[in-house]
C-alpha cells in the first residue's frame, strides 16, 4: 500500500529521490499517489478483471462492448497521466525517479499482463517506462512482474 511505501521510505531513510525532502517535489509525489487510486489503479485493475479474471472465473469471455468501455476509460486516464504528470519530464517529479513513478508503472503492468499493450501507441509513455525500468534494473523489473505478465496464460 501507499502508506507502507511512505513508512518504509521514512524509516529506512531511502535516497531522497524516492520521496523527496524538497516540498515541491514531494507535493508532486503526493499528488500522483492520491490521484492514482481511482484513476490509473482503478481503470487498469478494471481492465485486468474484465479481460482476465472474470473470464477465468466464469469460463466465458467478457462481452466485447464491455471490454471496449473499460479500455476507453483507461485510455482517458492514460492521456491525463501523460499530460498532467509526465508532461515533458523524464519522471513525474522531474529528472529523478520517485515512488510515484514506481507505483505508476506497477499499476500499468496489470493491463499489459491482460494483453493490452498500452505503451504501443504512446511513445512518451513507452520512453518513460524504459527510463523507470533502467532506473530499477531491467532484471529486477522483469522478476517483479513475471506473475502479472503471465496472467493472461492462466
Amino acid at each position: 500500500s501507499i502508506a507502507i511505501l511512505l513508512y518504509l521510505a521514512r524509516k529506512f531513510k531511502t535516497p531522497d529521490h524516492w520521496y523527496p525532502s524538497d516540498l515541491q517535489k514531494r507535493a508532486r509525489v503526493d499528488e500522483y499517489l492520491s490521484w492514482q487510486h481511482v484513476n490509473i489503479r482503478g481503470k487498469g485493475s478494471k481492465l485486468f478483471l474484465t479481460k482476465v479474471l472474470l473470464p477465468l472465473l466464469t469460463g466465458q469471455p467478457s462481452p466485447p462492448e464491455k471490454l471496449e468501455g473499460v479500455t476507453e476509460e483507461l485510455n482517458i486516464v492514460l492521456k491525463q497521466f501523460e499530460e498532467k504528470f509526465l508532461q515533458d519530464k523524464p519522471f513525474i517529479t522531474g529528472s529523478e525517479i520517485s515512488l510515484a513513478d514506481l507505483v505508476a508503472l506497477v499499476e500499468l503492468m496489470q493491463p499489459v499482463g491482460a494483453g493490452y499493450d498500452l505503451f504501443e501507441e504512446r511513445p512518451k509513455l513507452a520512453e518513460w517506462r524504459r527510463r523507470v525500468e533502467e532506473a530499477v534494473g531491467k532484471q529486477l523489473f522483469q522478476e517483479a512482474h513475471e506473475g502479472i505478465l503471465n496472467a493472461k496464460n492462466l
